[in-house]
């Protein structure tokens, strides 16, 4: 069985931070030059309603991945964040994150999504991206890897 959860209560917070050093380690790439380190302390920090979200995904009462949201500019938002653990890879549960999180941009008002992505080491991310309507535009910010694509999405 499969649940999609808001990261509220301090159980949850602590699986978002369990999930997200998961996600970095798996990248294989330093995140603090987004401040990353803070963001773990202070979740769910700048992902907390009202323009932010923080879910998780559970498989059989495990954690199995997460996705978080966070306001960018006026009308747009970024998605972040999205990860699976291994066992959860391939079932189905990173559209429903996908799909969570596109339904509660459109919910809180956002215009527009944008995310990055790393396609040397997430290219099925870049395929699921591009079948919700996610297109490739210019950075929005500046990165210091190359091989960063960013993406948009009018919502």
């Amino acid at each position: 069985m499969i649940e999609i959860v808001y990261a509220e209560d301090p159980h949850c917070i602590e699986d978002a931070r369990t999930i997200f050093r998961e996600y970095e380690k798996w990248l294989g790439l330093d995140l603090c030059f987004q401040g990353f380190e803070e963001e773990l302390q202070t979740l769910p920090g700048k992902y907390a309603p009202p323009d932010g979200r923080l879910i998780l995904a559970y498989k059989d009462g495990e954690l199995a991945g997460g996705i978080a949201l966070r306001k960018i500019g006026k009308g747009i938002c970024e998605m972040k964040r999205l990860f699976l653990r291994e066992n959860a890879r391939g079932s189905g549960i990173g559209r429903l994150l996908v799909e969570k999180i596109i339904e509660e941009a459109r919910i809180i008002g956002y215009e527009k999504m944008r995310l990055d992505t790393f396609p040397p080491k997430m290219g099925k991310a870049v395929k699921l991206y591009e079948s919700h309507g996610f297109y490739e535009i210019p950075p929005y910010y500046e990165n210091p890897y190359d091989g960063v694509l960013y993406m948009e999405k009018i919502l």
